[in-house]
C-alpha cells in the first residue's frame, strides 16, 4: 500500500535498493520517509524493511553486500554494535558510539559506517525548544541508540550524561569511549539516576509492547524534566502518556527520525535541496 497522494515507486532493471535490518522491524518508520524523499529526488531508490534476528545476520549481511545494485544499509535494534564487523571505514561518531545506523557501498566496493541517531535526537529537540547545552542527561540504554545519543548530547554541550544499562560490560565500555572524549562529564550504573536529570531518555526498546515495564519511574523525576522515548511504534507509549499525565514535557520518537533525513540524504549522496523541505 502507497501513502496516499504519493505516486509508488516504479521498479526497474535501473532501480537502486536499500534495506533496513531489524528485529522486529514492523516498526520503523524509515522506508515510508525514504521513500519519499528519494520520489521528491528523482532517485530511482528502493528501501525495503528486512527482518533478521542476531544468528542470520553475517549471512543476510553477506548476501546484501554482494548485491550490486545494493548502495545503501540502514539498521535499527537490535544490530547497531554487531554491524560494525561488516563495516570498512568508521566515522568519528561510530568510533566513540560504538554502533552505527547507516552502511554505504563505496565506488571501489568497501562500506563505510555512520551514526545519525544522536545528531537527529539533538536536532529534534531544538526544535521542539528543548536544550541540551548545559544541562543533565539521563539515559537509559547503552545500546545502539543511547550510544549515539551520549555522544551526540556531550557533542552539543551537556555539562552530564548519566547512562545506565543492564549489561554491565557494555555500559563499561561506552562510558571509557566517553570519557576520553569528554572526561568528568559522564558517569552511570545499572538502575536509571533521575532526581537531578533535566533530560530523562528511553533509549531501550521497552515501550514497543503494551506489556512491557515502564524503563524509568516517571514519579522519580523533577519538576519541568524533558521525557524523551525514541520508540517509534506506538507514537505515545506509556512513558510518554505516565510523564505527560505528571506535567512533564515529553517528545516522541518521530522527530528524531525526521532530523535524520537530510544527513541520509547526504551520506548516500541523494540529491541537491534538503529532505526537511518534504
Amino acid at each position: 500500500m502507497t501513502t496516499p497522494g504519493r505516486r509508488a515507486p516504479a521498479i526497474t532493471g535501473a532501480t537502486r535498493l536499500y534495506a533496513v535490518l531489524g528485529d522486529p522491524v514492523t516498526q520503523v518508520k524509515a522506508p515510508g520517509m525514504l521513500n519519499a524523499m528519494f520520489d521528491a529526488h528523482g532517485h530511482p531508490g528502493v528501501l525495503v524493511p528486512v527482518h533478521v534476528d542476531a544468528a542470520g545476520l553475517p549471512a543476510v549481511m553477506a548476501g546484501l553486500r554482494a548485491i550490486r545494485n545494493l548502495d545503501g544499509i540502514l539498521v535499527t535494534v537490535p544490530h547497531k554494535a554487531d554491524v560494525l564487523r561488516f563495516a570498512d571505514h568508521l566515522s568519528a561518531t561510530v568510533e566513540v558510539s560504538g554502533t552505527a545506523n547507516a552502511l554505504r557501498r563505496e565506488p571501489d566496493g568497501t562500506w563505510s559506517a555512520d551514526n545519525f541517531d544522536g545528531s537527529g535526537f539533538v536536532a529534534g529537540l531544538r526544535a521542539a525548544g528543548h536544550r541540551v547545552s548545559g544541562r543533565t542527561v539521563s539515559i537509559v540504554g547503552a545500546g545502539g541508540a543511547g550510544s549515539a545519543i551520549a555522544v551526540a548530547v556531550l557533542d552539543a554541550g551537556a555539562a552530564r550524561v548519566w547512562v545506565s544499562d543492564v549489561d554491565p560490560v557494555r555500559l563499561d565500555r561506552l562510558l571509557r569511549r566517553l570519557d576520553g572524549g569528554w572526561p568528568g562529564r559522564t558517569a552511570g550504573s545499572p538502575a536509571p539516576r533521575l532526581a537531578d536529570a533535566d533530560v530523562a531518555v528511553n533509549a531501550t526498546p521497552l515501550g514497543m509492547r503494551a506489556t512491557d515495564p515502564l524503563p524509568l519511574d516517571p514519579s522519580a523525576l523533577r519538576a519541568g524534566t524533558v521525557v524523551v522515548d525514541i520508540v517509534m511504534q506506538p507514537p505515545e507509549t506509556a512513558l510518554l502518556r505516565a510523564a505527560r499525565t505528571r506535567g512533564h514535557p515529553v517528545q516522541p520518537g518521530l522527530p528524531m527520525l525526521r532530523h535524520q533525513l537530510d544527513s541520509y540524504r547526504r551520506f548516500f549522496r541523494i540529491g541537491a535541496g534538503p529532505a526537511a523541505e518534504m
